[in-house]
């Protein structure tokens, strides 16, 4: 039955990315996607990034044309949230179009953020992430806008709210569509071992006593939980029980949990109100936490006090999560039960490797390949684990290890990458062999005025947001499960030398400064793989007395992104160079 269930996800899967390559470089017709397309970033700086980089997509024809692809970015000052992002897209949509706002169907996808778990999106933004698919090559903005294609010409005007770092997957009968039309609040929902109820959004349903027979049911939704516990959930009536005749899940007892959901344009008009009345905003404020709590009819006020979950506790939050709550209230939440779907994230490294090189499931439903729009000159065979490779350029006798990801990079002749390491970016030189378990990520830097490289390294695993108070503290930080203190010794560094980007008060890997900036791409990788090496061989180096060092913070600060760019063209010429040939 699950070889079943997974061949009806492949299939679904397949026909909408085969509607949505119709429609890439196509001018769309009224109605047949979406009007707005509109992704959300954390600053003005990364606003530019995205702007280029889709003005970039749309002039190679990958995206549909014909509809307007906006970039809003959060306001300056405190972090606000994606619910903060989501009340300030639809106030800059409002400004923009006015009343015609309300025949608009809407897609926002929230992609702000540093990506500190997944640093090799942290320069160009996790919606611009690479998947190993499609031709040309698919990124997280194309497979989000691939598998809700059919979702427009089956939805009354509003908004569709999404997030860039996640895949959701699902299948329905032939003869049904998934419709938005309902007033108020539309959510998807997938039915989720309690466990992952724990860290997710979970819906209590009217009634769960017919749930997950059939592969799509509409339900009304009593109340939403927000990272409950097992006793919560229970206690709430939000667990499901299996039927002997369910075939979409294998627990006996399931939840579902959120995703993606839909507001109508009345709803739309009612959290523009909202905004005016608890902005400008100096907190974070979640698009699902904050707004979904206060749904339903068994919706309670206790969760405005309820910061367990908030990773900034701002005096101002319950306050406004009350004034959220009010305004909200009474407003319907209905839940799209979807009973055969997959959600999977890729927000992390540890994610990133399993999901593009071991996760089988995920592989056949969505068609995952070993070798993704790149010059690979070497075979790949079938076998447990593999490797990927994506958007690159590889030399004669390369090899890639199982687990291993290369992406943006040209590896030149008999290059050996070691297993479970990421690669983006980079610029190889030839036989050089990198580690096993090592993120490398190569970026072009304005400093002083002056153009330069910079590679930073780390281990998979390596937590980049744990901090210290003072540099002081730097044993307590490891690189490579090293601590500093002996790297800064392993390249002939004094704990002097060492400072770190940004606040002083918060001293992590990502704002430490050790990684060389150097004149050319080349160089740059050598040097940092040189202090990799000696820090895994356990021997020592010295780098140049001249050397200039910068974090990975630092870099972003003040990457280059025409020049980054500029060498994802070089590499897209020289493969479809070899496309042509």
């Amino acid at each position: 039955m699950n070889e079943l269930k997974s061949q009806k996800l492949q299939n679904a899967t397949k026909e909408k990315r085969r509607k949505f390559n119709a429609l890439r470089g196509k001018e769309v017709q009224n109605g047949e996607f979406w009007d707005l397309v509109v992704i959300t970033s954390m600053d003005e700086h990364q606003k530019a990034a995205y702007e280029l980089q889709i003005t970039g997509k749309l002039g190679r024809k990958e995206l549909p044309l014909g509809t307007q692809y906006h970039v809003f970015s959060d306001p300056p000052g405190s972090k606000i949230g994606n619910g903060g992002s989501t009340l300030y897209s639809l106030m800059q949509l409002d400004e923009i179009y006015g009343k015609a706002l309300g025949s608009f169907r809407v897609i926002l996808i929230h992609a702000g953020g540093f990506s500190q778990r997944l640093p090799n999106a942290s320069a160009l933004g996790k919606i611009f992430t690479a998947l190993p698919l499609g031709d040309p090559l698919y990124q997280m903005l194309e497979l989000k806008l691939a598998m809700y294609v059919d979702f427009p010409s089956h939805m009354r005007p509003g908004v569709l709210v999404t997030c860039a770092d996640d895949i959701e997957l699902y299948s329905i009968a032939e003869n049904e569509n998934i419709k938005f039309e309902r007033p108020g609040f539309t959510a998807l929902a997938h039915p989720s071992p309690l466990s992952i109820g724990t860290t997710h959004g979970v819906f209590v349903l009217q009634s769960n006593e017919e749930s997950g027979i059939s592969e799509m049911q509409n339900q009304s939704c009593l109340q939403f939980l927000h990272k409950p516990s097992i006793d919560k959930m229970r206690d709430s009536g939000a667990v499901c029980k299996s039927h002997s005749g369910c075939a979409f899940t294998r627990d006996s007892e399931f939840v579902y949990t959120d995703s993606t959901y839909y507001v109508d344009n009345a709803t739309t008009m009612a959290l523009l109100g909202l905004l005016r009345e608890i902005g400008p905003l100096n907190c974070e404020i979640d698009a699902y936490g904050d707004f979904l709590q206060a749904l339903g009819p068994d919706a309670t006020i206790d969760y405005t006090n309820n910061t367990t979950n908030v990773t900034k506790r701002e005096t101002s939050l319950v306050k406004i999560r009350q004034t959220i709550f009010h305004h909200l209230r009474g407003t319907p939440l209905n839940v799209i039960l979807l009973n055969n779907s997959k959600f999977y994230h890729i927000g992390t490294t540890t994610e990133y490797l399993f999901h593009f090189t071991e996760d089988l499931s995920l592989r056949s439903e969505l068609g995952l390949l070993s070798s993704a729009f790149s010059v690979c000159p070497y075979e790949t065979y079938e076998r447990p684990t593999i490797c990927c490779v994506m958007h690159s350029v590889l030399g004669p006798s390369c090899s890639v290890s199982p687990r291993s990801v290369v992406e943006y990079c040209r590896l030149e002749a008999n290059v050996k990458v070691g297993g479970g390491s990421i690669l983006s970016g980079c610029w190889v030189n030839s036989s050089l062999s990198i580690p096993e378990g090592v993120f490398m990520h190569s970026l072009c830097v304005n400093r002083e005025g002056q153009k330069g490289f910079a590679t930073v390294a780390f281990g998979i695993e390596d937590n980049l947001k744990q901090s210290v108070e003072a540099p002081s503290h730097i044993e307590k930080l490891s690189l490579f499960r090293v601590s500093l203190v002996k790297c800064l010794a392993c390249w002939s560094l004094d704990n002097e030398v060492l400072h770190f980007s940004g606040s002083m008060s918060s001293c992590r890997l990502w704002n430490a400064c050790l990684f060389p900036v150097c004149p050319d791409l080349r160089t740059s990788f050598n040097m940092t793989l040189e202090m990799v090496q000696a820090l895994l061989g356990n021997s020592t180096i010295k780098l140049p007395s001249d050397t200039k060092l910068t974090s990975m913070e630092e870099a972003l600060q003040c990457k280059n992104l025409e020049e980054m760019l500029s060498f994802r063209e070089g590499l897209y010429e020289d493969i479809m160079q070899n496309k042509c040939n």
